[in-house]
């Protein structure tokens, strides 16, 4: 996988356009230059930690005695439940019975940015090829600041969309990410059968 292609797949599975009724429902009662920092706060919050599992989750894996193929099969699953959730559900009903107050780390760090589905595809880009980690680093970072992007300035991209070209985006999205996981699913059972 190139860098591009690795960024490309992060920045789909963190979902910005996906998440940004969530952000804009749960910050919705602060004013807006508290709610950028918040944004800004929160985004900060995920990138460090997608950060540490991208260097330590190897460690986690080797601890627990999770094999590369049934990370790729796991984590094909969630990317495929994540698409799916893109493609049929409201992201505003996920975390729609969120506690009163300014939110801090759950939900908007973790999981709507650094959720399970992006843990998963850091640990297994490490896990395939850890010698390129430099570029799972760099495609990180891009995903993270593109994403970053779209989601503080979410009120003037939703405006711009629309309600319905927000939808179609975010349905278009959830999409290529369904192709992505069924490849990461059949990458994984080709690794177990050949192990076999």
């Amino acid at each position: 996988m190139t860098t591009l292609s690795a960024a490309v797949l992060l920045f789909l599975v963190l979902d910005p356009v996906g998440n940004m009724p969530v952000f804009l429902s749960l910050l919705s009662g602060f004013e807006p230059r508290r709610a950028r920092l918040v944004v800004v706060r929160e985004l900060l919050i995920a990138l460090g930690v997608l950060i540490v599992f991208l260097f330590f989750g190897r460690y986690i894996l080797a601890v627990l005695q999770i094999t590369e193929p049934a990370l790729s099969i796991a984590g094909g699953m969630i990317l495929f439940l994540i698409a799916l959730k893109m493609i049929f559900a409201d992201a505003g009903e996920i975390f729609s019975g969120s506690p009163e107050g300014e939110p801090f780390i759950v939900p908007l760090a973790i999981p709507l940015i650094a959720g399970p589905s992006a843990m998963a595809t850091v640990l297994l880009l490490m896990a395939r090829q850890p010698g390129k980690w430099p570029h799972w680093l760099l495609a990180l970072f891009c995903a993270w600041l593109a994403s970053g992007v779209i989601l503080y300035f979410a009120s003037s991209v939703e405006r711009f969309l629309g309600r319905r070209g927000t939808l179609a985006v975010e349905r278009l999205s959830g999409m290529l990410l369904t192709t992505v996981a069924v490849q990461m699913f059949l990458t994984g059972v080709r690794q177990f059968v050949s192990i076999k």
